[in-house]
């Protein structure tokens, strides 16, 4: 791993504060934790300062986080410093963009990507372009790898690049119009670039059932949602064939004593 330092003195800021909104927000993950552990949201707390203070995270910040977890500066620096989802230098205004460069992705022309950045950002990682508005870097697998080559441009992943396609998404960006995330190939998802090869039957998503009765068709608003409980089943649990009650293990009698 390349040793990552702290932006320059020339580019820290003074100071640094959670806005009311953030500082409440910060409040309520700290005490997720039990007293003496408040250090544990660290993480959580400098990636919401580093997504207020325009993508990146500031020296300041990251004591004023440690000030208020109560730890000492050199632990928070050890986080800030250690995780690459931390940006620890000014990005671009408009977006910071990380290509992925993992093997399916190089296999699939992730370098034609770099080579654009190179030429329309700067030549080398991690700076910000004249006029301010693009940054990159290099990362490793962003798990799209069927995808392949795609890049993650602050919270949504954009794929089936193509230089061509690259750059428009550049294009969008720098005047202030993202482009629709995922594939920039047209398909949908994952499915084959062909388009779906099967469950293909319309029947199959009718509002209708095969029993006569009706129900709303399937969408994929239909899907369990991130926030519903991971342990409730779907159905209840199946019960083994001819189950009866449960049977009472002998007892051994004790010898008696003469």
């Amino acid at each position: 791993m390349s040793v990552r330092r702290l932006a320059p003195p020339e580019q820290q800021p003074k100071e640094f504060a959670f806005t009311a909104a953030n500082a409440e927000w910060a409040k309520k993950q700290i005490a997720k934790y039990p007293e003496g552990r408040q250090a544990s949201a660290i993480i959580p707390l400098l990636w919401r300062a580093q997504e207020q203070h325009h993508g990146w995270l500031p020296e300041v910040a990251i004591r004023t986080i440690a000030d208020m977890l109560g730890m000492d500066y050199i632990r928070s620096l050890e986080v800030a410093t250690f995780y690459t989802q931390f940006q620890l230098q000014p990005v671009g205004s408009k977006a910071h963009v990380q290509v992925c460069g993992t093997t399916p992705c190089m296999l699939r022309g992730s370098g034609e990507l770099f080579d654009i950045c190179k030429k329309r950002i700067h030549p080398e990682p991690f700076h910000v372009s004249a006029d301010g508005k693009l940054s990159w870097e290099e990362v490793e697998c962003l798990g799209a790898c069927v995808n392949a080559p795609m890049a993650l441009i602050w919270s949504d992943t954009y794929e089936d690049l193509t230089p061509e396609s690259f750059e428009k998404l550049l294009d969008g960006f720098a005047a202030g119009k993202p482009p629709k995330p995922g594939p920039q190939n047209g398909r949908q998802f994952s499915e084959p670039e062909g388009g779906a090869t099967s469950l293909t039957d319309a029947a199959i998503y009718s509002a209708k059932k095969s029993a006569g009765g009706s129900s709303a068709p399937l969408t994929d608003s239909s899907a369990k949602t991130p926030g519903a409980a991971a342990d409730k089943r779907e159905a209840p649990m199946p019960t083994p064939p001819n189950a009866g009650p449960p049977k009472s293990k002998p007892t051994k009698s004790k010898p008696k004593s003469n």
